[in-house]
């Protein structure tokens, strides 16, 4: 059966769109800090006239969930949303931090990867993946935010070789140098690739994972804030 889905994510200072069109791929991603209001529609646009497809075509629409940047993931989950009820698409949330973890494995062949994002305010977000025998990651359940000095800790019973990814450990480089785990090394993952969230996006939409846009909702993990439409919007 062909499946296709467009997958968009704003929730770091990187802005980028995928397609995952009956086994073929595209993907576009930029640097855009502050422009990703201006950057994203035109970067979906372009990529479903690469392919010759309108929204009515696809199956569904996977998006960022974060954690990641306030603003930065409110766009995305907004911009998900308003293609999905335009087209009647389910949307699939994808987590920022496995995302992350998904493209170490591609640019690296690692299946224990930790991720780290800055989240500013002397934290970071942080998640511990291992991608087992059937390629399904298991770890979302680990991801917090924490201070820095608590990864030392964090990670004090892990064993093995790790990749590392995410903005966290170019922030708080010292992380590196006490880390406890028996071998890190770099994952090339700075930032969420879109392109990395379609092999997430296709377990969740095999497994029958959907959700409708009025209840999508973002991941801060920080204070568990959570955002919500506002009555009457």
């Amino acid at each position: 059966m062909s499946t296709r889905i467009l997958a968009i994510d704003t929730a770091t200072e990187a802005c980028s769109v995928a397609l995952y069109n009956e086994g073929e791929t595209l993907a576009h991603f930029e640097l855009c800090a502050r422009e990703h209001t201006q950057r994203i529609l035109p970067l979906v646009q372009q990529i479903l006239a690469e392919a010759g497809l309108t929204l009515n075509q696809l199956d569904a629409l996977a998006f960022g969930r974060g954690p990641g940047s306030f603003t930065g993931v409110r766009i995305g989950i907004g911009m998900a949303q308003g293609l999905s009820l335009g087209a009647e698409l389910p949307l699939l949330p994808v987590s920022t931090l496995l995302t992350m973890a998904q493209g170490a494995y591609r640019q690296t062949g690692a299946e224990n990867v930790l991720a780290a994002i800055d989240a500013r305010m002397g934290e970071v977000y942080w998640g511990e993946f291992s991608r087992n025998a059937q390629g399904i990651w298991q770890g979302e359940n680990t991801e917090k935010v924490i201070k820095p000095e608590q990864l030392i800790e964090q990670a004090g019973s892990l064993t093995g070789r790790y990749a590392t990814v995410g903005t966290g450990w170019e922030a708080y480089p010292h992380l590196l140098g006490e880390s406890p785990v028996a071998e890190l090394f770099d994952g090339k993952m700075l930032l969420p690739h879109a392109e990395d969230m379609l092999p997430l996006a296709l377990q969740l939409w095999e497994n029958g994972v959907r959700v409708n846009p009025e209840d999508a909702e973002p991941t801060y993990l920080r204070n568990e804030v959570t955002w919500k439409k506002l009555p009457g919007r």
